[in-house]
């Protein structure tokens, strides 16, 4: 869906049964006929897991979205880029000048429980995420330029999507996940919201979560590993080349690591099968063991730009310290902390060499909206000191860090997730570099899910100065978030309050020029909009954006699955996601 999935056909029949969906033989390196069935495939996180429940979860590799899988109604082919049904048996028909879409649901779909998956899961689904008491991270996705879009039951296997305006990316804000009614719909009616928050806790049952996606949770042990079992319901209908069933797999783990260095041991050792190489170290090491004979791995390096990258937010919404919510809204202290900002050496020092600099919230995978117009504040400490200094800020104490007329240091806090020692040094790095301009920055590493929980807070008066982090997700027809760029986004993290009102006329431009690129459905006029929305929101710098890493692929060559080559990106990644064609060779 929208930070993920857009077209035309017929209905058919509503009491025919749907073909089940095939995953194109042509999209992969190995034919299907050499896939085995069985065995696990291990991964890992540096963060535990924070809930099971699709509903309050924020984080991008969360237990629900892994859970889900591809379970929505459309997907993007990696070869075109062009939409083809999955969870709908065909591309929708289209009226209403392009507001309305009418979609038939592929019949003979199951949850992991048995229970058949039909229209009334999209409309519970809809209604939970759309109930702002409920706190969805996916919320946003469902409004344009704050109306509704509506949807409805035709009948049991028949949906109608209605979007206020026309949209770019219709097909990805209809293509969520559907979540069972039969689960959440009662506890919705009897107990609200407050009910579905209190559901799928991390310690819940794991007999007592139900699945529409390719796996359901076998156990967990907070600190230490999460296994996820196959639902061989979902290889009814999700079919490989060869009509047999995905996964392959029996089971997907994840050890849960207490930062990269060890996720990067436990791979070189071949306890696990993956690893998020990230900079040039980790690529070294891998090709070391491999040259040695002590892993049998496939590395392959610099495959292009990655789809994520590392920024720094400040908190306007800080009414319990008035100088520093005056502070952190001055335009002038966000261009000096760009200034800054020494991305060479964050790329040289943290990323081996192997990155780029980034000052606009598109991706650098996304090449289509990359502009030369974007304002970029460079490193340049002189002009950092400058615009600090037209600030009031002309002195410093006896310990070098500048001061104000009442003699009070300029500082701030700035905390990221611990065990991504990446951020870790980006932190560092900044640290050091304001620190020779005379700005204190307290830089402390903190658990992610403590993190995560102060960057989404509400109000006037959230709880943290400035987070280092980064975002992942978004698609390639309009890369720019929906719950980021506009006011009242819950991402839009460096103003939140309330009542989401914007507190400037930047803000509100690029909540316009947003909404106005989403319903261009011309890709150059479209492209063109963007060019205007980067602008801005270079010059509003409500996120200090830092550096990208390059995308790197390794594996252990124990297992197979993946993407034709010339197909890998970070977009698409090396291979189908959530481990739907891994298997054990």
């Amino acid at each position: 869906m929208k930070k993920a999935l857009t077209l035309a056909l017929a209905l058919m029949g509503s009491g025919a049964f749907a073909a089940p969906y095939v995953l194109p033989a042509a999209w992969m390196a190995q034919s299907p006929t050499e896939a085995k069935a069985g065995g696990e495939f291990r991964s890992y996180t540096i963060s535990d897991y924070k809930t099971l429940n699709p509903f309050t979860s924020a984080e991008a590799d969360s237990l629900p979205t892994i859970m889900g899988g591809p379970a929505g109604l459309f997907n993007q082919d990696p070869t075109n880029d062009k939409f083809v049904p999955v969870m709908a048996d065909a591309l929708p028909t289209v009226s209403n000048g392009g507001k309305r879409f009418v979609v038939k649901i592929r019949q003979g779909m199951k949850f992991s429980d048995g229970q058949a998956i039909t229209a009334d899961d999209w409309i519970t689904t809809f209604k939970l995420h759309t109930d702002d008491k409920v706190g969805s991270n996916s919320y946003d996705n469902f409004f344009l330029n704050d109306k509704p879009i509506t949807v409805k039951k035709l009948d049991t296997y028949t949906l109608q999507f209605d979007f206020p305006s026309v949209s770019a990316s219709a097909l990805n804000r209809m293509s969520y996940t559907p979540w069972p009614d039969h689960v959440f719909g009662p506890v919705y009616k009897s107990k609200g919201a407050d009910g579905i928050k209190a559901m799928w806790g991390i310690s819940s049952t794991p007999s007592a979560i139900v699945s529409p996606g390719p796996w359901v949770i076998s156990s967990y042990q907070a600190g230490q590993r999460a296994v996820l079992k196959k639902n061989t319901y979902f290889g009814e209908w999700f079919k490989d080349g060869a009509n047999k069933p995905l996964p392959y797999l029996d089971s997907v783990s994840f050890t849960i690591v207490k930062d990269l260095n060890a996720g990067l041991a436990a791979y070189l050792a071949g306890q696990i099968d993956t690893f998020g190489a990230s900079k040039a170290d980790d690529l070294a090491q891998i090709k070391k063991a491999i040259d040695a004979g002590n892993l049998k791995a496939t590395l392959v390096p610099n495959v292009g730009p990655n789809s994520t990258s590392s920024w720094i937010v400040f908190n306007w919404n800080k009414a319990g310290d008035a100088t520093k919510q005056k502070l952190f809204r001055d335009v002038r202290f966000r261009q000096a902390m760009s200034h800054i900002a020494n991305r060479q050496a964050m790329i040289q020092l943290a990323l081996g060499g192997l990155g780029s600099e980034v000052y606009s919230g598109v991706y650098p995978v996304f090449k289509n909206y990359q502009y030369a117009s974007t304002p970029t504040y460079k490193y340049d400490l002189a002009e950092a000191t400058k615009l600090l200094n037209q600030m009031g800020y002309t002195k410093k104490n006896s310990d070098g860090y500048l001061v104000d007329k009442a003699g009070k240091v300029l500082e701030f806090n700035l905390t990221t997730n611990s065990g991504n020692n990446v951020r870790e040094q980006l932190g560092q790095i900044f640290r050091d570099e304001a620190k020779k301009v005379g700005v204190k920055v307290n830089f402390t590493p903190v658990d992610f899910n403590t993190l995560v929980g102060q960057l989404l807070a509400k109000g006037a008066d959230r709880p943290f100065d400035a987070i280092l982090l980064g975002l992942s997700g978004g698609d390639n027809i309009w890369p720019y978030g929906s719950n980021v760029v506009p006011c009242g986004g819950n991402l839009h993290a460096y103003n939140v309050p309330s009542d989401g009102k914007c507190l400037n006329a930047q803000e509100n431009l690029m909540t316009k020029l947003y909404y106005q690129g989403d319903q261009t459905l011309d890709d150059d006029a479209r492209r063109k909009i963007g060019e205007q929305l980067s602008k801005v929101e270079g010059q509003n710098l409500g996120f200090i954006y830092l550096v990208a890493t390059n995308y790197h692929v390794t594996f252990n060559n124990r297992v197979g699955g993946e993407y034709k080559r010339n197909l890998w990106d970070s977009y698409y990644g090396s291979r189908p996601a959530y481990g739907l064609t891994t298997f054990i060779k």
